[in-house]
Order: C-alpha cells, then structure tokens, then sequence
C-alpha cells in the first residue's frame, strides 16, 4: 500500500461523450497513486453516462439533474475522500507526470495550499480544416491558473467556499478572485500540465451571452476589495 495521501479527481460532464473517454484515460494514466476519480454527469442527453461506465472499476460516477458546472463541481467535491482535489473539464487532458510534479512542490514546501501548470491549447484533431481556421488560438501556451491545471488540498474549501452556482461562465475566476483576496498561496510551475481541447462548443465560444457573467465577477471582486480596504475607492471609478 502506498503512504501517499488519496488525490480525489473531480471530471463535470455534460454531453461530452465524443471526449470523456480519452479525459478520463489521461487521469487513469498518471504515475502517482492512490488516486479517486469522480465523473459527475450533470444532466447529460447523450451517451456520456455509457462512456464513463464503461471505467466503471477505477472511476466513482454520479448523475444530478441538469444544474450547470459549479453545482456540478461542488456535488463532486462533497463526494471526495482526498486530501488534495485536482479538476479535469470532460473535453481537455492532463498530461503525464502532472500530479507527481506537483506533489513534489507540496513536499518541497508544507505551506504551499494550490500548484498551478502552464496549460496547453490545442485545435481538436477530428475538426475539418474550416473549423480549425475559425477557432482563434492567439496564445498556444501560457501560465494556467485554470481549474485543469490546480492541484490543492482540500481545507482550502472550508476557507474560500465551494464555486458560485449563480455563474454560468467563469465560476473558476470568480472562486479564485476569492481564494486570492482570502491570501492563497500557490505556487505556478513552469511545466505544462495539462491541454485544453479547443472545439466547435466550447462553453466559452458557445454561450457567448454568458460572458457577461465574466463582467459580473471582476465587479464583485473589485467591490469585496474595496469593502476591506484593499483598493481606494477612485481606483475602481
């Protein structure tokens, strides 16, 4: 048996059967154990509960009512058994190695809470050319504070809070902003972490009316901030 602690897995679906299966190998594929993979179906019309079945001995699946992605995500979280809680979106990838190269950065320092990668882009390979020229890519690589990339242990939660259900798009930046004003520490490593699958509906391209929801965050970040004195009135005006 190993003395590492339980890393739970948290993988949101929603029709996303085309992807899931090649998302949950990248997990299953990681050199670091034990490990406790939960696949929440939120409400999925296709075949996306068939897909994660059929890893029915290494995943734990779920099925809610069709809720959105932070109830999703909390509905795992409160399932997980783990010290430290790691996201995949049902569409990306991690990359090999990933949870051991941050595992020894909590070794290396014990006050460390969350590790971040660099995240990785990518124009899915079944896309015809047309497509692919249509999905703007400007930045292939770059720092990920992104939910694919962030291992952290599980107390953090009880500090911050779980993601905000109200919030459509953007409930990672809105739970960060948080995290961050509430002093996380986290460390970004330079290696990429993990890959983001870049496709014809993407939540970002596909509910473009949402990104107001993305507005709606900053606001609420830029006004906690002000209410504790973190910023001066005039600069928010």
């Amino acid at each position: 048996m190993s003395d590492n602690p339980l890393i739970s897995v948290v993988i949101p679906v929603y029709n996303r059967q085309q992807y899931l299966g090649a998302a949950i190998e990248s997990i299953i594929a990681q050199n670091y154990q034990p490990l406790e993979i939960i696949v929440v179906d939120d409400g999925s019309t296709d075949n996306s509960r068939e897909v994660a079945q059929a890893y029915s001995s290494a995943i734990t699946y779920s099925y809610i009512e069709n809720s959105g992605s932070a109830t999703a995500l909390n509905h795992g979280i409160n399932l997980c058994r783990g010290e430290y809680i790691g996201f995949l979106d049902s569409d990306d990838l991690w990359v090999e190695g990933k949870l051991s190269l941050q595992m020894q950065a909590f070794e290396k320092n014990s006050e460390l809470e969350a590790v971040f990668g660099h995240l990785q882009q990518f124009k899915s390979p079944e896309l015809d050319q047309e497509s692919k020229d249509r999905l703007l890519m400007p930045i292939e690589t770059s720092p990920g504070h992104h939910r694919d990339t962030m291992l952290l242990k599980r107390e953090v939660f009880e500090r911050t809070g779980l993601f905000n259900p109200a919030i459509q798009v953007g409930d990672f930046i809105d739970w960060y902003l948080r995290a961050t004003e509430q002093g996380l520490n986290s460390l970004m490593l330079p290696d990429i972490l993990a890959k983001r699958r870049l496709h014809r509906t993407n939540m970002g391209i596909s509910d473009r009316n949402s990104r107001i929801d993305y507005v709606r965050v900053l606001k609420a970040s830029l006004d906690r901030r002000r209410q504790a004195g973190q910023i001066k009135s005039s600069q928010v005006n």
